[in-house]
């Protein structure tokens, strides 16, 4: 069983230029994440998104996603470096590479079942296209040309509709999916000894070993005041004799010959006492924050924040907490089935044990208001047909106008009755992770450990 680590306060609020930790205030100036130019090749562009900051993009502004090659339980799926293993055949057994499931087992709607090109179709070159700096031309099976970048096969998606659009997949490791696609981006403009990675929040800044960064409210503009009993808790980030002030990263002169690192003028520290990677815990400190290099919008209403035994989660606005369903099918292409419209047969046997009015009764989906609306890209209102979770025709009898995260449906859980209650959380296979249900938590700061 995986244990969270229970927290006190979440939000999104800015310091001083730099973002900080708090989701329920209301939302930061739009700030975007710097990143390093490169040579790109004719027709590739970058966008700067909401919540995986910035991504290459074909012409059309389509996210370009890569998969890599990984190990599951029972096999290895995915692309192998300078290969690509997504093609026009369609799959129609499951491969058992989640034991103990065994292979062989029919797959649903083979007659209407995409093949992995049709889902993800790959990224062509032009016949005569050369290499740019990390960009590379691999052949396809079929002999056709496709982009790869540092060696890797390069996808848009068709569950992508708009430019800066990322429903593909995420970099966020909560919501990864089991041999899942990643969007593909630029590196961020940052100093080495740091890195940044994608969270509920944003994007969040840590040291070269995924430790979170924090800000002080009582340092000034490039000037740090955390001196003798606070340094043996807040330890300085600092830079080297030859780093260079550029952009938004400045230098402070703590003494003579020491230096450190500030990021919009902000001094950056480490916490002494973070026990896990990419933590938030420093923030609950007073006049402490994590650093984001950008920040997504705030919770639309009628979502809020609420406090449970294992962490922050959003709720709806009767305090319940909301869950999304992930799927990924056992298919050697490993396509998502948790999308409105991916066979629901994988959803239903896991919220109702096959029976449909049992699952839409005990996971119902978060309803809609008329005037719903949302200022976020992550954030939609959908409309579908309960029944099979496909998105409804206009004007559809029946259909339902629901909230999305990213796309997909959320729900809540009827053993869920007292504020707080997450008993919903990892229903389904493999910690609901391969199919099934996760609370959407604030803070991904939390430990993996299984029992």
């Amino acid at each position: 069983m995986r244990h969270f680590i229970s927290i006190l306060a979440v939000g999104v609020t800015a310091v001083c230029g730099v973002e900080a930790a708090s989701a329920a205030a209301p939302a930061a100036p739009a700030v975007k994440e710097e990143y390093v130019r490169a040579p790109m090749p004719p027709g590739i562009q970058v966008i700067v998104t909401e919540l995986e900051g910035p991504v290459f993009a074909d012409a059309n502004g389509k996210t370009l996603y890569k998969w890599p090659y990984q190990s599951l339980r029972a096999g290895y799926v995915g692309d192998e470096k300078g290969r690509s293993a997504c093609t026009t055949k369609v799959s129609r057994t499951s491969e058992g590479l989640f034991s103990p499931y065994p292979p062989g087992l029919v797959l649903p709607h083979l007659d209407t079942r995409p093949s992995c090109a049709a889902m993800w179709p790959p990224v062509t070159a032009p016949a005569d296209a050369k290499p740019v700096d990390k960009w590379t031309v691999i052949k396809r099976p079929d002999g056709s040309s496709q982009w790869a970048y540092d060696g890797q096969a390069l996808y848009t998606s068709v569950l992508d509709r708009q430019a800066g659009d990322v429903l593909g997949g995420t970099n966020r490791d909560q919501l990864k999916q089991m041999a899942g696609r990643y969007p593909v981006g630029p590196a961020p403009k940052i100093p080495p000894g740091f890195s940044v990675v994608t969270t509920f929040n944003g994007r969040l800044m840590v040291n070269a070993d995924g430790y979170s960064v924090y800000v002080s409210d009582q340092d000034g503009p490039d000037k740090s005041n955390c001196r003798a009993s606070c340094e043996d808790t807040w330890k300085p980030m600092l830079a080297p004799a030859l780093a260079k002030s550029d952009g938004e990263w400045t230098i402070v002169e703590r003494a003579a010959g020491v230096r450190q690192w500030a990021f919009r003028k902000k001094p950056l520290y480490t916490y002494n006492r973070d026990t896990s990677l990419y933590s938030q815990q420093g923030s609950d400190v007073p006049g402490w924050h994590n650093v984001y290099t950008q920040q997504v919008a705030a919770l639309p209403k009628p979502f809020q924040l609420i406090d449970t035994q294992k962490g922050v989660a959003v709720a709806d606005a009767k305090g319940k907490a909301v869950y999304a369903y992930l799927c990924s099918d056992d298919s050697f292409d490993q396509l998502a089935c948790d999308y409105p419209g991916s066979p629901s047969e994988y959803r239903i046997a896991i919220c109702g044990g096959g029976d449909i009015d049992r699952c839409l009764k005990r996971w119902p989906y978060v309803v809609a208001d008329a005037n719903a609306k949302s200022d976020s890209k992550l954030w939609s209102v959908i409309e579908i047909e309960p029944r099979s979770g496909r998105l409804a025709t206009a004007g559809e009898s029946g259909a339902l106008r629901v909230w999305a995260y990213r796309g997909s449906p959320l729900y809540t859980y009827a053993d869920d009755t007292e504020p707080g209650d997450v008993r919903g959380d990892q229903v389904g296979e493999m910690y609901g992770q391969r199919n099934g249900f996760t609370v959407l938590w604030v803070r991904d700061d939390f430990s993996h450990s299984e029992t």
